[in-house]
């Protein structure tokens, strides 16, 4: 009897140890998570009104162009300082550049010799090539296309019907693709099921939407030219005898081409880092497929000005911004065997054929377009 009671108080003690000990582990965890916040939040308070406005901007803007961070300025701004901001980032300052100047230039180290005219497609039989380029605070991401015609929409099944577009995987599926960019944009908060795309969509010669609202417009002709503009619609596609195309955000036309002057959209204010994807043209036909990583330590992402440089430095003449944030996702067909990738160190993604570094908290997002690059006939 009484060494039963003794073991009853024992196990009474140390039930009420144990759980002591758990109280004070929360208390403990709780006071860290206060303090943490307490200093992020502190943290912003000074970035927002501290001495450096062009970092400030450029926070406000990042934030901004993700769907899932667009409330996170408003912790530390009025909503008329956050509209300046937004106001001077779509400010454009335009600079024109010879056209002569824009011819492709050999890789650094790349030995011609003998006064041999350099042939960037030498090693490229198939005329599709991948380039992987570092920028100051980015890694991009660079799909060279010799054959425009083989650059088209692809868009998803049953669309504005189905309860969700596609994945980047099933697009390339669908089409058999060489390599896949993701489009034009769609209405999003963040976790939209991209059934839908918004302005006009043209793909293979067919016009498969048309809402009314007019927004940047990036396109391919039945010549295979580039045309990117501004409102476009659908009587002015037509005109142009558009055959693929899709709708972007308006302010978003980077690089135009009037006679002979090639035009460089800038805009100083819009210093938001994040992650970009851009389709661009050379003169002589050429296109650019381009994408970059953000949000890490390793990649922080590119600034509208930063597309526009990479793009020029590669001789594009006409270019336009596409879809960005999570929605930036570029695919290439079994390009970690074509360009002796370590598999190693990849990641769950990559593994299935996305080139860059995807980041986001969900799989990668069903979406509503693409630009594809259908595979050489030979492939």
């Amino acid at each position: 009897m009484i060494k039963r009671n003794k073991e009853k108080k024992e196990r009474s003690k140390a039930v009420k140890t144990f759980w002591l000990v758990v109280r004070r582990t929360l208390i403990t965890l709780l006071v860290i998570l206060l303090f943490l916040v307490g200093s992020v939040y502190a943290l912003g308070l000074t970035l927002a009104n501290g001495p450096s406005p062009s970092l400030r901007d450029m926070l406000v803007l990042s934030a901004k162009q993700a769907s899932a961070t667009k409330w996170l300025p408003g912790l530390f701004l009025d909503d008329d300082t956050i509209n300046e901001i937004m106001a001077n980032s779509e400010k454009v300052t335009v600079t024109e550049i010879d056209i002569n100047d824009f011819k492709p230039k050999p890789p650094e180290g790349t030995d011609i010799g003998g006064g041999e005219e350099y042939d960037e497609w030498a090693d490229y039989p198939e005329g599709v090539r991948l380039e992987f380029l570092q920028g100051s605070t980015y890694r991009a991401y660079l799909t060279v296309v010799k054959d425009p015609s083989r650059v088209f929409v692809g868009v998803c099944d049953n669309m504005g019907v189905a309860p969700q577009g596609m994945t980047i995987f099933k697009i390339a599926q669908k089409y058999d693709a060489h390599v896949v960019i993701n489009a034009g944009g769609f209405p999003d908060n963040g976790s939209s099921p991209g059934n839908i795309p918004l302005g006009i969509t043209y793909s293979q010669n067919q016009c498969v939407w048309d809402d009314g609202i007019r927004l940047t417009f990036i396109g391919i002709d039945e010549n295979d030219r580039l045309i990117v503009k501004e409102g476009m619609t659908k009587k002015e596609a037509e005109e142009l005898k558009i055959r693929d195309g899709v709708c972007f955000q308006n302010g978003n036309v980077l690089i135009t081409n009037e006679n002979g002057k090639v035009q460089l959209h800038y805009s100083e204010g819009n210093v938001g880092a994040a992650q970009r994807t851009a389709i661009g043209q050379r003169a002589d036909g050429t296109m650019l497929l381009v994408v970059t990583d953000g949000r890490s330590a390793a990649s922080i992402g590119a600034s509208r000005n930063d597309i526009i440089d990479l793009l020029v430095s590669q001789g594009a003449v006409v270019a336009g911004m596409l879809d960005g944030g999570t929605s930036s996702l570029m695919y290439f067909d079994n390009y970690i065997s074509r360009y002796h990738i370590d598999e190693s160190a990849l990641d769950q993604y990559q593994l299935q054929g996305i080139v860059n570094k995807y980041k986001a908290f969900i799989p990668p997002r069903t979406m509503p377009t693409y630009f594809v690059v259908a595979k050489d006939k030979g492939e």
